[in-house]
């Protein structure tokens, strides 16, 4: 019972077994904090309600240990009888059979805690070396001409590799380097891989992936060689280790860590529908541009035109400004679409090694921007030509050019151009405009 002290116990107490065990179940929790354990797994039972009952053992001795369901829902491995653990649990006392337990609070396979120790140990000299910094990191090519994948062959992190690049840029050329991802000897083999594919130098940026699994399995990347080999690549590596929880040493000296290896592929792998989209967005940015242009030109030189119907005595100054504009103009123009060309140019080699495919899309668009470039130098010519026809015109009608054939003006005294001999009278005085000078004349006769 609770409510009772050991220290009013003596050889005169009398207790009941339930009294007994209830002490007996305090004081152990009382004087034994939560301890780590380390032992074989025996007789386990696993129940519908979750719970597992199992023996703890060592070669001399075994405890009953129990882990309830809100404890053990959480464990990403599979606990059988047989294997080496660790557990933390409380000492304590099942009351109700009076039997000595453990109820246990974590669990993790022997040894682990080692691993966890060596990870940390290494991190931090690896930390302090600085070859985790962001200096060291490799650009990723954002359109890579070859893709390397070191990873172990006939497995599901290979499988799901290759689909995603397939999916997402299928001309893209793939080097598998083939080698284990766990056990005595992957990490010798992993770095002799990332050395290999180096020499070769046939690769843009490399992958460096495995499925998911427990901290063993995953042990290869944390290897110091490992890190120094990744570190020393000449090409950049991007890791996919494991699932999305799952960090290694490899992952902080890579030069791009992805969750998966899924996600590694989606990282270097262009995506040729996105590229094709944002060909097109560009296009049609271009081809609006060119509308503009050619509007507001057409504006400009409709406003010219009508300009050129202003009184005579200023139509030299608006046809050397109109010539001037369309020269500028031409000129303006010749350098824009030398510079959208140049663009045209710059796009179709970024994206013709990687998407042969788009070759068809880019042609069209440059046979459209000659069109256009076409058409615009058409209208500017027929423009110029109503110009010269317009100037032609206004100097034919220049009253000069008419005295310029031999005909001449007369006017009276007062100025008044005299267009019928009734208007002037015998003996009037006249004055005659000839193409150069002029005459003053008395009338003797009239007709």
């Amino acid at each position: 019972m609770d409510h009772l002290s050991t220290a009013s116990l003596n050889a005169h107490t009398l207790l009941s077994v339930s009294e007994l065990n209830s002490y007996a179940r305090a004081l152990l929790e009382l004087s034994f904090p939560l301890l780590w354990i380390r032992g074989e797994v025996s007789n386990l039972k696993q129940y519908p309600s979750g719970h597992w009952y199992f023996l703890l053992k060592d070669k001399d001795a075994q405890i009953r240990c129990v882990m309830f369901r809100q404890k053990n829902q959480w464990l990403d491995w599979s606990l059988r009888d047989g294997m080496q653990i660790e557990v933390q649990a409380l000492v304590t006392l099942y009351e109700a059979r009076g039997e000595f337990q453990l109820n246990v609070e974590h669990i993790r396979q022997a040894g682990l805690g080692n691993l966890y120790e060596a990870f940390e140990k290494l991190k931090s000299k690896l930390q302090a070396a600085g070859i985790f910094d962001a200096i060291h990191k490799k650009n990723i090519p954002e359109f890579p001409k070859r893709i390397g994948v070191i990873t172990s062959l006939n497995t599901a992190a290979l499988y799901d590799i290759l689909s995603t690049l397939r999916h997402r840029m299928p001309s893209l050329p793939i080097i598998i380097y083939p080698t284990p991802v766990q056990g005595k000897d992957a990490a010798k083999s992993i770095v002799t891989m990332i050395e290999l594919a180096g020499k070769r130098a046939e690769c843009d940026v490399l992958l460096l992936c495995r499925g998911g699994g427990s901290i063993e399995d995953l042990w290869a990347f944390n290897e110091e060689i490992v890190a120094y080999a990744i570190f020393h690549s000449v090409i950049p590596i991007v890791t996919g280790i494991g699932h999305e929880t799952d960090f290694t040493i490899a992952d902080f000296v890579a030069d791009k860590r992805a969750p998966t290896p899924t996600g590694a592929a989606q990282i270097v792998s262009p995506d040729t529908q996105e590229i094709a989209k944002h060909l097109n967005h560009l296009y049609h940015r271009i081809e609006r541009a060119y509308k503009h242009e050619i509007e507001r030109r057409m504006q400009t030189l409709d406003l010219l035109c009508h300009r050129l119907i202003d009184p005579r005595e200023s139509i030299k100054h608006q046809v050397n400004r109109l010539q001037y504009l369309r020269e500028k103009l031409l000129f303006c123009w010749s350098r824009k679409i030398e510079k959208m060309d140049s663009e045209n140019r710059h796009l179709q080699r970024r994206f013709f090694s990687s998407a042969p495919n788009l070759e068809h899309m880019l042609n069209q668009q440059f046979e459209r921007s000659s069109k256009l470039h076409k058409a615009i130098n058409y209208y500017l010519e027929r423009q110029g030509t109503k110009l010269v026809h317009y100037q032609t015109q206004l100097t034919h009608l220049n009253p000069k050019s008419v005295l310029q054939r031999g005909y001449s003006i007369t006017s009276n005294v007062e100025g008044k151009i005299l267009r019928d001999s009734s208007q002037i009278n015998i003996d009037d005085s006249i004055q005659v405009t000839l193409a150069e000078g002029w005459v003053k004349a008395k009338v003797s006769d009239a007709g």
